[in-house]
């Protein structure tokens, strides 16, 4: 097993002096040198042989002694230095001061066909950021994230990869719900892979402290290592970098609104600064649609993170940053632009986005309208949102309006139930779209080719993690790779999975883990 280490990120920037791992705070360094915990008896649950070929790695080192060794932190490879990164952040709207990697370890960079990636395991043991926690991670919680990784790649939704899930044969002791039941689960540790794991919190924990020296630092850093592109002085050039995080910011959003996808914990620590999804904690699509939902238990009261709400927590959180990055700046007028343009161009974007999902191309107060009041129809009943868009793709421009509806039908959870006043909102809705289509000049086949390439047909709905989870928890696998395969292609037909086609079971309405999920992993 060859790898190309090409570390940049501890050489070119200040590491903690005190290589103790204790937790502590940590001043003046951007690191912390720690060393994975050796994991007793590690197995390989599944590893992803298309993010280990972007390391350089082949199918037949995935299933070798050494990758098992040192992807599970049980080997750390020669002349590599395992790190945890310093960071604060913002949680649920309040400054939470020093966070850091408290079960994240980074172990080495790679560089491979002029790409370079940060390789880090999850739930590889304590490290001077774990606060009160014991850095590790369990099953549940590492199958949630390897399959959900790949999956949202595959959709085309930025993302860090997932090389490899594996068990490490150790109890850890965790309080799923934090009601005071903890029970011993299952070890497992995830290898993550990104460009970086740098976030907004990186930026902020040196503002708060006033540190601008190494605030400095850290931008220049990655400005030269990831938006070498920009190529401008001063104080311009960190405009600059904070208008391009901005720009992945939203288009990262618009992505998530496109799918149905709810992160659950936008907290300022949990967001890149690649505009790439990070940090796969109680997580969940729509099923229903419900601009009100959160999976998240300990977000169920506010609901700061529901689904309807991520643009808004996304320009929040833009906010913070930008008031970090104005100590290298000192001119708020061109941060409050940029700001402005992320929320007036938002609606346009997500306008675009959404015409593509109804497979129209007109721009127009109609279209504007139609999308409105669709989004009122949807909640009229409960109605399955993955399902309803893909079988809108079959609609035809000539069909009535009766027809139309006959097409759509299985979207809803209760069609035999369906209300008159139901029925005459949805006769209402599809009379506006159906004049739509015939203002349009592509055929229906054509229309319904682009529609299937932004709709996707299979998600992974919790419902179908958890299956994966519980017969992973009893040595039972095949579940995981299966999921993974049919992910790899959610676009398509797959005749042979029309199973998961398939509105939420009645038995996951309410179950743990199909439902909501603590931060708790």
């Amino acid at each position: 097993m060859q790898l190309s280490i090409h570390t940049t990120f501890t050489e070119k920037l200040p590491a903690d002096p005190d290589e103790t791992n204790e937790m502590r705070q940590v001043n003046g360094a951007m690191f912390s040198y720690v060393t994975p915990k050796i994991p007793s008896h590690p197995k390989l649950i599944h590893a992803t042989t298309e993010v280990a070929q972007l390391l350089g790695l082949t199918k037949e080192d995935c299933t070798s002694e050494a990758f098992t060794a040192v992807f599970s932190g049980q080997k750390v490879l020669e002349n590599t230095h395992p790190f945890a990164m310093c960071y604060g952040g913002h949680q649920f709207g309040n400054w939470a001061g020093q966070l850091g990697d408290g079960r994240a370890i980074n172990l080495f960079e790679v560089q491979h066909q002029d790409k370079n990636w940060m390789v880090q395991l999850k739930g590889a043991g304590q490290t001077p950021y774990s606060r009160r926690g014991d850095g590790l991670a369990v099953l549940r919680s590492s199958i949630r994230e390897h399959l959900c990784s790949e999956a949202m790649h595959h959709l085309g939704v930025p993302t860090t990869r997932s090389l490899s899930v594996m068990e490490t044969g150790d109890a850890v002791l965790r309080d799923m719900l934090y009601n005071g039941n903890a029970a011993y689960e299952k070890g497992a540790v995830v290898c993550r892979v990104a460009p970086s794991f740098i976030r907004f919190g990186n930026f902020e924990i040196f503002a708060s402290r006033n540190d601008i020296p190494n605030l400095k630092l850290l931008a220049d850093y990655c400005i030269e290592q990831h938006f070498c592109y920009i190529k401008t002085d001063g104080k311009e050039k960190y405009i600059a970098f904070f208008q391009q995080i901005a720009n992945k910011t939203k288009e990262l959003l618009i992505h998530w609104q496109r799918v149905g996808f709810v992160h659950g914990v936008m907290n300022t620590d949990n967001m890149s600064i690649h505009g790439i999804t990070i940090d796969y904690g109680p997580y969940g699509w729509l099923e229903d649609y419900d601009p009100h939902w959160t999976p998240n238990t300990t977000d169920a009261q506010g609901k700061r993170y529901r689904f309807g709400n991520q643009p808004h927590i996304g320009l929040w959180n833009l906010l913070q940053l930008a008031n970090a990055l104005y100590l290298l700046i000192e001119d708020v007028k061109p941060l409050e632009q940029i700001l402005e343009n992320f929320h007036t161009t938002f609606q346009t974007d997500f306008n675009d986005m959404m015409l593509d999902k109804l497979g129209l191309t007109i721009v127009s107060k109609e279209n504007e309208n139609l999308i409105h009041q669709l989004f009122i129809t949807l909640q009229e009943t409960e109605t399955d949102m993955t399902i309803f868009y893909r079988l809108l793709a079959n609609v035809s421009k000539n069909d009535t309006e009766a027809e139309a509806l006959q097409k759509i039908m299985p979207a809803f959870y209760q069609p035999d139930e369906l209300k008159e006043a139901v029925l005459e909102t949805w006769h209402f809705w599809l009379s506006l779209y159906l004049n739509s289509l015939q203002q349009e000049t592509k055929s229906d086949n054509e229309r319904k080719e682009g529609m299937n390439k932004v709709n996707p047909k299979y998600v992974l709905r919790n419902y179908m993690v958890q299956l994966a989870i519980e017969a992973a928890e009893k040595d039972d696998y095949s579940l995981v790779h299966n999921l993974y395969e049919l992910l790899k292609s959610p676009y398509e037909e797959q005749p042979e999975q029309e199973q998961w086609f398939a509105k939420r079971p009645d038995w996951a309405r309410t179950k743990i883990g199909c439902s909501m999920l603590s931060c708790s992993s």
